[in-house]
């Protein structure tokens, strides 16, 4: 979106805050964050890099458990760390997605909903470009690593599930890749897998903005220059996963997020700039004819394939600066939930509110379903939205609808949409699988779209579709009738079906009848 450009805007009726609260410029404080309501816990028993690290990150993640900070991992150095599930969901009470809220600077007990509304409204303001801090002024230059010297070897990657082609060091980190003609600087995150001690090989997809960026180099014949960032401040991996337009950096969208430039340096070996606050940084040059093997590795969707890995680029290392005592985030990818799905998802949701806003479908809210691996996307709509749009059919909203997610970055990687009243709260998966189930109907409210363009990390693509990135997507139509008008039927559930004086009687009651709490 062009600086300064505004859209409609219609906020969540569930939303009050529409600007973060806070900005955590380092992933120490967000450490320490997250210490302070109990969402850290410090293992200090030995571990194991080979499968073990990645065993109790995926329990936590089934568990809701507290992030686990690994403090002693077998076979490397004292005082090199190691975090995961550090964008999962929590088993508290109230703080369900307290880790995504304060990465995004907002209260720990912040509702999904709070969260969307917060990014769609930082793409109406304008973009506010980085603050360049010295190099003996950046953490992330405290031990500073070069040519022959460099050893990745040195940190706790690990090999994260059983059968993975390799021991993964990207999987929560952001690459950042400049045009030949640096008008662009892109921050995304792809996995990237160890091959030895000074160089890694991983994903590189045509169709996302580092492949295109990628194209950009190897049309000049040159190698292209690339920093890895483990442990950024931790809004860097949502706004890395937010589906931004190309040519829009990251880096200013989340300066405008935040109300202030972030702060970055430069690198050492390649003129990139970097986030000044990493836990570590991994310099060097992505290779246009050398390949190695990447992959397998279980995914996002919930499913590992196994076989051999197939040739990707190959990153040759330079540099590598970092922290002392640095801490390696990873991410367990697999079934929901995890940061595939939030820092992805949530994002992802609040980009979408903000393209539909800006071509006037007047939209409360989304979500991309954390339960369904991101494989469902939400959309709620006002029941008066006929009014508000010159009373056109539920079928011409549908494809107005369509037409702006389906050709843009925001639509790509979500197959289905469900498009329903805002009486459902799309954050609440229970509600979404009744809505659905009750709305939907059979023969008109499923409408079908042929050869869109997909991530081919989707689960049920076949062959064909992961070498063409092309795929059927679907919206279903879980709006009221076009007979019907705005005459909806109630919802019959406690808050909806009995006066407020009887709703406050039984619950001031409720452990006189005998319940517990």
């Amino acid at each position: 979106m062009p600086t300064g450009t505004k859209m409609m805007t219609n906020p969540s009726k569930d939303a009050h805050l529409n600007r973060p609260t806070k900005h955590i410029k380092s992933f120490r404080e967000f450490i320490a964050s997250l210490k302070d309501i109990g969402e850290l816990l410090e293992i200090t028993a030995t571990v194991d890099w080979n499968l073990e690290m990645g065993a109790i990150g995926r329990l936590c993640y089934e568990k809701g458990s507290p992030v686990p900070l690994f403090t002693s991992i077998q076979g490397i150095e004292k005082g090199y760390r190691a975090a995961t599930a550090l964008g999962g969901v929590s088993n508290q009470q109230g703080l369900y997605l307290a880790r995504i809220a304060l990465s995004l600077g907002l209260p720990a007990t912040a509702k999904g909903t709070e969260i969307v509304e917060v990014i769609a409204a930082a793409r109406e303001r304008d973009m506010i470009k980085p603050v360049m801090v010295k190099r003996e002024n950046a953490p992330c230059k405290e031990n500073i690593v070069l040519g022959n010297d460099v050893d990745l070897l040195q940190f706790p990657i690990p090999l994260i599930h059983d059968g993975d082609g390799g021991r993964y060091i990207n999987t929560f980190g952001i690459i950042v890749a400049q045009s030949p003609d640096k008008k662009w600087t892109n921050w995304s995150i792809a996995r990237i897998m160890l091959t030895n001690k000074n160089s890694m090989t991983g994903i590189i997809a045509p169709n996302q903005h580092i492949g295109m960026i990628f194209e950009m180099w190897k049309a000049l014949g040159m190698d292209m220059p690339y920093a890895l960032v483990l442990g950024g401040e931790p809004a860097i991996p949502f706004v890395g996963g937010m589906p931004l337009p190309a040519w829009v950096d990251e880096v200013d969208f989340l300066g405008a997020y935040f109300g202030e430039g972030i702060e970055l340096t430069a690198a050492e070996t390649v003129d990139l700039p970097v986030p000044a606050t990493a836990e570590i940084v991994i310099e060097g040059h992505l290779s246009i004819t050398e390949n190695a093997l990447e992959g397998p590795m279980g995914e996002y969707a919930g499913y590992a394939w196994g076989g051999e890995g197939t040739p990707k680029p190959v990153y040759k290392v330079t540099a590598i600066t970092h922290r002392n005592d640095p801490i390696l985030p990873f991410a367990v990818a697999g079934e929901p939930v995890e940061e595939d799905h939030t820092a992805w998802g949530i994002p992802n949701a609040g980009e979408i509110v903000a393209l539909l806003r800006k071509q006037n479908i007047p939209v409360t809210s989304a979500w991309l379903t954390l339960e369904a691996a991101n494989h469902w996307g939400v959309i709620t709509i006002p029941n008066n939205w006929r009014q508000q749009m010159n009373n056109i059919t539920c079928d011409e909203l549908i494809q107005k609808i369509a037409a702006i997610l389906f050709t843009s970055k925001a639509g790509m990687g979500t197959p289905k949409f469900i498009v329903i009243n805002d009486d459902i709260d799309p954050t609440n998966t229970n509600e979404v699988i009744w809505g659905f189930a009750t709305r939907c109907h059979p023969g008109s409210g499923e409408v079908v779209f042929e050869k869109e363009n997909t991530n081919p990390l989707v689960a049920f693509l076949t062959s064909d579709e992961k070498m063409s990135f092309k795929t059927t997507k679907v919206i279903y139509n879980c709006l009221a009738p076009d007979d019907w008008g705005e005459h909806l039927p109630r919802r019959v559930n406690f808050k909806r079906s009995w006066p407020k004086e009887i709703q406050e009687k039984v619950l001031q009651n409720w452990k006189t009848y005998g319940f517990s709490k």
